[in-house]
């Protein structure tokens, strides 16, 4: 019975993993179609590998806070520019804050992370 929950959580996770894999880059390829389509490669400083990167680590890091234990992902939204990440949303306690935090700096390609949008509140009740 344990090896069928842990094997359902895991195919949760990789089917999570896959969806926000998607967005990212076509955001992406969004982004360079708008680009070309006013005569410039660039927006807001940064390539369309700049922004493919960004989006990589952006979707690494949701992916992460989704397998990781003690973090409740869906509360924390995350946003990637030039290799700095911004963390913004509600967490249950400093610990979280800390684990959301540290999570994210081991991701490669991250720069620096920016937590002053997470906001500590009470726990709330989850099914």
């Amino acid at each position: 019975m344990r090896t069928r929950s842990a094997f359902h959580r895991t195919l949760a996770a990789a089917g999570l993993t896959a969806a926000l894999a998607a967005v990212p880059f076509a955001q992406a390829l969004a982004q360079d179609a708008d680009a070309q389509s006013s005569g410039s490669m660039q927006s807001a400083n940064q390539t369309v590998p700049g922004k493919v990167d960004d989006a990589w680590i952006t979707t690494k890091v949701k992916s992460e806070f989704a397998t990781t234990k003690d973090i409740h992902a869906t509360d924390i939204s995350v946003d990637t520019t030039e290799g700095m990440v911004r963390l913004t949303g509600k967490v249950g306690s400093n610990m979280e804050k800390n684990r959301a935090i540290q999570v994210a700096h081991s991701v490669k390609g991250v720069k620096s992370v920016d937590a002053t949008g997470l906001t500590v509140t009470a726990a709330t009740d989850s099914p």
